[in-house]
């Protein structure tokens, strides 16, 4: 499977934060906000990337994320120069994902807590596959309505007044017929090729797996001042309460078998001496050990 991260957009609600850099490169804590969903993808078994940005934000990308291989990983780089919908990066990405199935994660999204994404993305065959995650404020979201027997039967794009308070994060799997859906689509109200409106096609046609998150799973979306500095404060308790990194590449790499363990290792010694630096050599020496604490799943 193709991963895509889209970290486009104006960042106008991170405004002054974004003159200064794109809002998928502010600081969530310790690390680059992009950091977070890239080390999602790559826990899920994800090796080959397109990251989608504005063209003034593209060269800082590149320069932070470079191709790739220092974490056995390709990335690719296209340009948004506008931002019209979520569904745009289809569009945008259509040669990069050729036949592949593509999962498609928003660059401003933080997840933490269990395997649900490991073990959606292992079970993916076909069709679409979104998850739902209870929230206070549905209607800041795409919202999935449920029936009796917990069956999805409705979609809708912030709602004024949702059905149900389940809210679609910014993760997606689609097969390869979302190219061809997203360039079927009308743009909305707002002028954008929505989500919602690729999702609601495969429910309409009996493809769509809704996963519902789990009590304890925690998903930040770090698009304002406000939940930017929330979603800091949180990876910083869980940090230093656990004694771990959330979002760290590296080590998803390292646990992926996509990097042996002396890459890892010859990673750790082009890094400055930092707290960053000084993690991952706790992680380097509990792998020579033998006891990482998760196992280490091999590629494939």
């Amino acid at each position: 499977m193709k991963g895509i991260i889209l970290a486009g957009g104006a960042g106008s609600r991170l405004y002054p934060l974004t003159m200064v850099a794109s809002k998928q490169l502010q600081p969530v804590y310790d690390k680059p906000m992009v950091y977070y969903p890239l080390t999602v993808l790559i826990a899920s078994g994800v090796r080959d990337f397109c990251l989608i940005s504005t063209p003034k934000d593209l060269p800082r990308f590149r320069e932070l994320l470079g191709d790739g291989r220092e974490w056995g990983l390709s990335i690719e780089y296209r340009e948004q120069p506008r931002p019209e919908g979520i569904a745009q990066a289809f569009l945008i990405a259509d040669t990069f994902i050729g036949q592949d199935p593509v999962t498609l994660i928003l660059g401003d999204n933080v997840f933490f807590g269990g395997d649900a994404f490991p073990r959606a993305f292992a079970e993916f065959k076909s069709g679409a596959a979104v998850f739902a995650y209870h929230v206070t404020d549905p209607q800041r979201y795409g919202v999935v309505e449920f029936d009796a027997r917990m069956r999805a039967v409705s979609i809708e794009e912030k709602p004024v007044r949702p059905r149900s308070s389940f809210a679609v994060p910014g993760v997606y799997l689609y097969d390869n017929q979302v190219v061809d859906i997203a360039r079927s689509l009308k743009p909305s109200a707002r002028g954008e090729l929505e989500i919602t409106d690729v999702n609601r096609v495969y429910l309409e046609r009996g493809q769509l797996q809704v996963y519902r998150l789990p009590r304890g799973f925690a998903w930040l979306d770090a698009g304002t001042s406000s939940s930017l500095h929330e979603a800091s404060a949180y990876v910083q308790a869980i940090e230093k309460r656990q004694g771990i990194k959330i979002g760290c590449p590296e080590e998803a790499a390292l646990w992926r078998g996509f990097i042996t363990l002396d890459q890892f290792e010859q990673r750790l010694g082009r890094m400055p001496n930092c707290e960053y630096r000084d993690y991952l050599s706790t992680v380097a020496a509990e792998a020579r050990a033998g006891r990482l604490p998760y196992g280490v799943p091999r590629a494939g």
